[in-house]
């Protein structure tokens, strides 16, 4: 899920001019990712090289309690990141021309998902 639009937003809000923002998600299975926005088939690739390298319900999997895809979620978010720390200059984010802010889903079925926000700067 893209939700580039509402960190700007937020940006805009707190009318932060220059800094560090850093972005942390309260959760151990997804993750957070600075990927492609414009061909959506990036993302889907990113999903099926993950779903294959990590295979929901593969048997070696001990800790099922919320499903067989309960493991393997969090072995990809353990192999991607919670965190991202992107530089904000003149009230904007410093993200490349091709470059969105990303939640990755890692479980099956969509969760609630929380994201704590932060800035230090002007």
């Amino acid at each position: 899920m893209d939700f580039t639009r509402e960190v700007e937003q937020w940006i805009a809000a707190g009318k932060f001019k220059d800094g560090l923002l850093t972005l942390h998600l309260r959760h151990t299975s997804a993750s957070l990712l600075i990927q492609e926005n414009a061909d959506p088939d990036v993302r889907r690739d990113l999903e099926a090289y993950f779903s294959r390298l990590v295979r929901d319900g593969d048997p070696i999997f001990v800790h099922t309690a919320e499903g067989e895809d309960d493991m393997s979620a969090h072995i990809r978010t353990a192999l991607t990141a919670v965190n991202l720390s992107i530089p904000v200059q003149g009230g904007r984010l410093t993200l490349g021309t091709w470059q969105g802010i990303y939640l990755w889903e890692h479980r099956t079925h969509a969760h609630a998902r929380r994201v704590a926000v932060h800035f230090i700067g002007d």
